[in-house]
């Protein structure tokens, strides 16, 4: 993967962001569980963005099957991620709150 982000690379709702600095496949898993970890540390307060959505079907090939058949089913969606896009983005809450959820977030991410 190539190249930097030119869409998604700035706070539009919220005041603090996670931001990826290399570029990876995220699934749709590590986004969800991502979102879990900071909605529970964030507890009631605040409001939190997740601004990637998994789009691309990822497929595999069942084990030992022979050359030819087709192509395989999908067995899980994942979303392209450039470096310095936005990834989740929290509002009103604290500093302190904040940087607590996003590093709970971020320890999700394989990036």
């Amino acid at each position: 993967m190539k190249g930097i982000s030119s869409q998604g690379n700035h706070i539009s709702f919220g005041k603090y962001a996670l931001q990826a600095l290399e570029p990876a496949w995220i699934t749709s898993r590590q986004i969800e569980a991502g979102r879990r970890a900071m909605t529970r540390n964030a507890r009631r307060g605040g409001k939190i963005w997740v601004h990637i959505f998994p789009d691309k079907p990822v497929t595999l090939r069942p084990a030992e099957t022979r050359m030819g058949s087709g192509k395989g089913s999908p067995e899980y969606w994942v979303a392209v991620v450039k470096p310095g896009r936005i990834l989740y983005e929290m509002g009103k809450v604290t500093e302190n709150i904040a940087r607590r959820a996003i590093s709970l977030a971020a320890s999700k991410m394989p990036i």
